[in-house]
């Protein structure tokens, strides 16, 4: 006879009074807000699609400024600031939200294009841009997006490979019933090298009598279409990207996949957040930068104050802009890594953020000892942390990985060497820095209705 089981508590367990317990964003936001989050993400889509580089960001942002009547301030077509004037002086300070709009990728080296005659393929080099897993770029479809300035000082811009008609280009890789002594036995990092990420892009030999008939059918080509030479390459900015499009992922189409959400996801939800806005208490602005992702080095970055100064001196001339920064507050908007499955031995879980439980707030960021860091105050947390819970708003807190794991930086460091109050918010990314990012749409539409909130007050 089997023995009867133990009688099963009808009283659940009481949740502590005093506990932090994280909600997710499903429980915290009604039936109405979830299908205005799924509607809010069509257009980030779309977004996504319409921006692979760091010139098309701009050009669709300014678009959108224009078309909504916003005042916006271009500088040399990778950075952009969108303000909205507020109730209070200049001189009060500002707020600030900075999102970057710049994204791992594959740039084209200067003298490009060579003919590999033991192949029989036309390839160009690449030098990779940012923080990149090579052998995620391998063997995948890539468009070819930017600019070429030809030998008349004519631009000619390029973004090739999106449309279903057009042809696509990639990497070469090896079978991998070959590829045991060249890749199987190396670390994952050593298996595909930097310089082996060369973009095939062509086969077919002229009939001329020149050496490399491949190379040259190649040339020919771009000159019949662009009117472009190899001199031409240059003085160009070509950036081979992942050809897929932004598609909404899993059964339940809650998330998104997509290229170039870090940080994107954050420039459009920006963007959004500023043209939303009517009449804020404190002068707004959404900055948008250049080259985060190679540490903000370079005219069109976060580390150009020079560009902030001289937008708050065209707001008020009679400002100081130094005291005008010491009293402003700035959100460094950017994503954080979520909880990854299959790897979460590398993430400590009180602390780490997960997808679906709302926009990420990041006290400080860096490496090991906060090396590199900006840590903001806890006044100023307890400020961020006040209102979103004012404005019911998903959030959570979290740092990128273990402590002597990894790490990482933002823009943050940057504005707050300017004296200004500075903490990061954006949303969970999973799969970050690959081809093909994936985000939740209830952390997209938390992120929106974030930088709205901070602007507004």
């Amino acid at each position: 006879m089997a023995k009867k089981g133990k009688k099963k508590d009808s009283k659940k367990d009481k949740e502590s009074k005093y506990a932090y317990k994280k909600k997710t964003a499903w429980e915290i936001f009604t039936k109405a807000k979830i299908k205005s989050a799924f509607e809010f993400c069509e257009d980030y889509k779309f977004f996504l699609n319409s921006a692979k580089t760091e010139r098309e960001a701009i050009q669709k942002i300014n678009e959108i400024a224009k078309s909504n009547k916003k005042n916006i301030i271009i500088n040399r077509e990778k950075e952009a600031a969108i303000i909205v004037t507020g109730k209070k002086p200049i001189s009060s300070g500002l707020r600030i939200v900075i999102s970057h709009i710049d994204c791992p990728r594959l740039d084209l080296k200067q003298i490009p294009l060579y003919e590999d005659t033991s192949s029989n393929v036309a390839l160009f080099e690449t030098h990779y841009y940012g923080g990149i897993k090579k052998y995620q770029w391998v063997i995948i479809p890539l468009s070819l997006h930017g600019i070429v300035i030809k030998k008349d000082g004519k631009k000619v811009e390029f973004a090739l490979g999106e449309d279903d008609s057009d042809p696509i280009f990639s990497v070469p890789d090896l079978l991998p019933h070959l590829a045991y002594k060249v890749q199987a036995v190396k670390k994952l990092d050593d298996a595909i090298t930097g310089e082996s990420l060369d973009v095939t892009v062509g086969s077919q030999p002229v009939k001329n009598e020149v050496s490399e008939k491949i190379k040259e059918g190649i040339l020919e080509k771009l000159h019949k279409d662009y009117g472009i030479t190899e001199e031409d390459f240059i003085s160009a900015e070509l950036e081979a990207v992942p050809a897929f499009k932004a598609r909404d992922m899993g059964f339940d189409r809650s998330l998104i996949g997509a290229y170039g959400q870090d940080d994107r996801a954050c420039a459009y939800t920006c963007l959004k957040a500023i043209l939303d806005l009517k009449k804020p208490e404190y002068t707004a602005i959404a900055l948008f930068v250049d080259k985060e992702e190679i540490g903000s080095e370079g005219n069109t970055t976060a580390q150009v104050s020079t560009f902030l100064r001289t937008i708050i001196k065209k707001l008020d001339p009679k400002v100081d802009p130094d005291d005008v920064m010491l009293k402003s507050k700035v959100v460094s908007a950017d994503v954080n890594a979520a909880v990854t499955p299959n790897y979460v031995e590398v993430f400590e879980l009180k602390n780490a953020s997960t997808l679906g439980c709302g926009v990420v707030m990041s006290k400080f960021t860096g490496h090991g000892g906060k090396y590199a860091a900006n840590d903001a105050s806890a006044e100023y947390v307890s400020e961020i942390r006040t209102l979103l819970n004012k404005e019911k708003i998903p959030w959570q807190a979290a740092e990128l990985g273990r402590v002597d794991t990894g790490g990482g930086g933002t823009v943050a460091k940057y504005f707050s060497r300017l004296g200004m109050e500075v903490i990061d918010l954006g949303p969970p990314v999973m799969s970050m820095h690959s081809p093909y990012e994936v985000t939740c749409k209830v952390d997209i539409y938390s992120s929106y209705l974030a930088y709205k909130a901070f602007l507004m007050k």
